[in-house]
């Protein structure tokens, strides 16, 4: 969430931010307009109390306290009376009061771009950055995973559209193997970068949703029981951050950097028709995800390390791939800037989407009041945090297949994951 006072001084930051992500910015008008209401009902109601307080005064200075006080009562009940009318609009327009219109604009309101963002509306805008790794070249007709995983018998669709419906899977055997050891490694390498492995709730509150920014945005998408008002979580990323929730960090705790194995649960409502095949767009998947709490001014170098660390499990397991800056238009709503990790798919002849890593400024700490005091006496200031999959499991599992098949259909295992299957290729 942005403040409004943020909003206040530079409204023009806020309209070009809002431009290049597509955006109507007639929004901050109206913030602009409610903002100056609310200000305008505190001064009102600060004025008639300092009226009113005069007046008392005057009666307590009176020869005759009983005159005066007869004399000034209507005009202490007329001020009063506009106390409580101006104090009444301040509340309904407060900021900070969850339901005000005020405080459900800005929280509809997205995060402001970073300056060094691309401009553009569609992926086609997105800047490679940086390759590693060549496509493989095959010397047989390659075929998808869906396939090759049904083929060698570690894919089960059916069985899974049997207990649960579409876009659900079940690995098995060394299917099964190969997604406990892709997290492993993941959390062993996270492990030997600093990260601090939290094995969160995957049910969280509303207010937890709220305080990271998935809400009111992404309730569509959401696995919501209406009953305990809790939701299954669309990512770790919800529960890492939120934990140092109404915390003050003292400064030289930073950066706290945090790693979770979890599923995760998405309805995927906006992928209606695309991806129906596989294991890209699944309503229940698992990933390692890794957050980042930091201060401001360590704000930039810490999504490069984050992306760094992101990017090496790809290069760890020779997958080649790519770094892409995401577009103005492409970028998410929580976000000021985005680097995306893209894998190489055969069966698509093209690079997809494994890792999102993101800063996200201020915004979420704002919302869950996360910050940070350099010293004793210092006043307390916002952190940034970060996010990034640190990588999903089926993403890269379908990887692994499809880049790693061999003629004979067998698929070959990447180094770093022999130890734990105890095997060099499946098949």
């Amino acid at each position: 969430m942005l403040d409004v006072g943020f909003i206040r001084r530079d409204p023009e930051r806020v309209r070009r931010s809002a431009k290049r992500r597509g955006l109507d910015p007639a929004f901050v008008d109206e913030v602009l307009r409610l903002d100056e209401e609310y200000r305008s009902a505190l001064t009102a109601a600060e004025k008639a109390q300092a009226e009113k307080n005069r007046l008392s005064a005057e009666i307590g200075k009176a020869a005759d306290k009983a005159a005066a006080a007869r004399e000034l009562r209507p005009k202490l009940d007329e001020l009063g009376r506009r106390i409580d009318e101006a104090e009444t609009r301040a509340r309904e327009l407060a900021p900070d009061e969850r339901s005000s219109p005020l405080a459900e604009l800005l929280t509809q309101t997205p995060n402001i771009l970073d300056d060094s963002v691309p401009d553009g509306n569609d992926e086609s805008k997105n800047v490679v950055l940086r390759s590693s790794g060549e496509p493989p070249k095959f010397s047989f007709e390659p075929v998808p995973h869906w396939e090759l995983g049904e083929r060698l018998g570690i894919l089960d669709f059916q069985r899974a559209v049997k207990l649960s419906g579409t876009r659900f899977s079940i690995f098995v055997g060394p299917g099964a193997r190969l997604a406990r050891a892709l997290t492993q490694f993941f959390l062993d390498r996270a492990f030997d970068k600093g990260y601090v492995e939290v094995n969160p709730p995957v049910l969280v509150s509303r207010a937890t949703m709220w305080s990271t920014g998935q809400l009111s945005k992404f309730a569509d998408a959401m696995f919501h029981d209406a009953d305990a008002d809790l939701f299954l979580i669309p990512t770790a990323e919800v529960p890492l951050t939120a934990m140092h929730g109404d915390e003050i960090l003292a400064a030289e705790t930073l950066p706290r950097k945090y790693a979770a194995f979890t599923p995760c649960f998405r309805k995927e409502a906006g992928a209606a028709g695309k991806d129906t095949r596989g294991i890209v767009r699944q309503h229940q998947f698992e990933k390692v995800e890794l957050v980042w709490l930091t201060a401001p001014e360590k704000s930039d170098e810490a999504l490069e390390q984050l992306t760094r660390d992101a990017e090496a499990l790809l290069q760890a397991l020779e997958l080649p791939h790519r770094v892409v800056a995401l577009c103005a238009g492409e970028v998410g709503f929580n976000t000021a800037k985005t680097y995306d990790l893209e894998v190489w798919v055969p069966s698509a002849k093209t690079y997809r989407e494994i890792s999102s890593c993101s800063s996200c400024t201020d915004f979420q700490a704002r919302r869950a009041s996360i910050r940070l005091r350099r010293d004793p006496k210092a006043k307390p200031e916002l952190v940034h945090t970060l996010n990034g999959s640190g990588l999903p499991i089926g993403r890269t599992l379908l990887a692994i297949l499809e880049n790693f098949q061999q003629p004979d259909g067998s698929v070959r295992i990447p180094p770093p994951l022999q130890p734990y299957m105890k095997a060099e290729t499946i098949s």
